[in-house]
Order: C-alpha cells, then sequence, then structure tokens
C-alpha cells in the first residue's frame, strides 16, 4: 500500500465539462460574484483551469494558507463554479479531494435567458469547432513531417538522403572534394524549403488560421444576434 503512495487523480472528467452561461440578474450571479470577491478565490479559480488539484496544492501555487484555500474552495463549490472530480491520496495516506472547475468556460452577460440559451449553444458549437480544428491542425503537421520521407529525404530536417555513390573513400582527397560540392549544391536547391521550415510550423499555422476564422464568424454572429 504504502508504494502506491502518493496517488495520481484521475482529471478526464474536465474535458467534458460544458460552457456555462449565467446572467447577471440571476440569483446564481449573487452567489458568482460573491464567491469571487476576493483575490484568492480568483487566484484559485485560474490556477485550478490551468491544473486541478487538491487544497494543499492549490495552497502553495497560490502561496496561501491551507485554511484560508479550503474556505474560498468551499464558497465556490457552492457557487457551482467548482466542483470534487476525484480523490487522492498524500504520502501519508491521507485522502483529499481534487478540484476542478465545473465548466469550461464560465460566462457572465446581461441578457435574458431567452439569449443565454442561444449563446451557450453557440459556445458549445465553437468549442467543438475548435476541437476539430486541433485534430485537423495536428493532422496537417504530420503529413508535413512526413513530406522529407516522401521524397527520400530525411522525415526530420526534410534533405535529401546521401545516396552510396556520394560517400568518400578514404585516403582518397578528390572523392571527399565530390561529396563537399555535392553537398553544397544541394545545400542551395533546399535553402528555400529550409527557410520555410524554419519558421512557424505548418500545424499551427493552419490553427491560428482557423481560430481566426472560427472567432470571426462567432463575433458575427454574436453581433447579428444582440
Amino acid at each position: 500500500m504504502a508504494d502506491l503512495l502518493p496517488s495520481t487523480p484521475d482529471t478526464s472528467a474536465v474535458e467534458d465539462a460544458e460552457p456555462r452561461v449565467i446572467g447577471l440578474d440571476s440569483e446564481d450571479a449573487d452567489d458568482l460574484i460573491g464567491a469571487l470577491s476576493s483575490g484568492t478565490a480568483r487566484e484559485l479559480l485560474t490556477a485550478l483551469h490551468e491544473d486541478p488539484g487538491t487544497p494543499s496544492k492549490l495552497a502553495d501555487r497560490v502561496d496561501t494558507s491551507l485554511q484560508n484555500t479550503q474556505y474560498h474552495l468551499e464558497k465556490l463549490e457552492d457557487a457551482d463554479v467548482i466542483e470534487v472530480i476525484d480523490t487522492a491520496y498524500s504520502a501519508k495516506g491521507r485522502e483529499m479531494n481534487v478540484y476542478a472547475p465545473a465548466n469550461q468556460p464560465l460566462v457572465v452577460f446581461a441578457g435574458g435567458e431567452e439569449k443565454s440559451t442561444g449563446l451557450k449553444a453557440a459556445l458549445t458549437r465553437l468549442l467543438g469547432a475548435f476541437a476539430v480544428l486541433a485534430g485537423l491542425s495536428v493532422l496537417v503537421q504530420a503529413l508535413a513531417g512526413d513530406l522529407g520521407g516522401l521524397f527520400g529525404g530525411d522525415p526530420a530536417i526534410g534533405r535529401p538522403a546521401p545516396g552510396p555513390g556520394e560517400q568518400p573513400v578514404a585516403g582518397n582527397p578528390n572523392n571527399t572534394t565530390t561529396v563537399e560540392t555535392t553537398t553544397a549544391a544541394t545545400d542551395a536547391a533546399t535553402g528555400t524549403v529550409d527557410a520555410a521550415a524554419a519558421g512557424i510550423p505548418p500545424g499551427a499555422a493552419f490553427f491560428v488560421g482557423g481560430a481566426l476564422v472560427l472567432a470571426a464568424g462567432f463575433a458575427y454572429w454574436y453581433a447579428r444576434h444582440n
């Protein structure tokens, strides 16, 4: 049993969290504003969005006492801002709750219930689109990384692999000169490819471009419906 301590919590539930939209004039807004009125509470919530954790670890991350951390975590939990997603065990075998944000993301806005429902649905679709975009970006990057291999080169650096006839013969300086000349010519021919490869990775460029399109589309939708 001692070899299993401390344990690692399961934080997969955070990925399944849905967006939450709270109207500024709703009762939930009162609880939320009250829970977030303290700077320490806001720091704790920010820390949880970065990485779920136990009260003791959160206290270290925001540089406050364990008692103060537990107080604010209880208020945030009462406001349904955070929730317990798992339990973990310390090195001494003590059971601890693992907290995480209850929603991804949390949006507070001024408007009626009808707009709240529409905004939540739009945010859900937007997050789904970002997930698809991330998957496509990984695919683009993987394809770009394999292009070197498709053309007979090293996939890692995109340069042509030396052929059997380009290997220098030991003790023959003429062969060495031939190899160096051939390599220099190859480097010049592939200079443009190397320069492009030194810039933004294709997958990252694809994701940034897609994110801008999604953000612009969401802004246009929001402007038309408000």
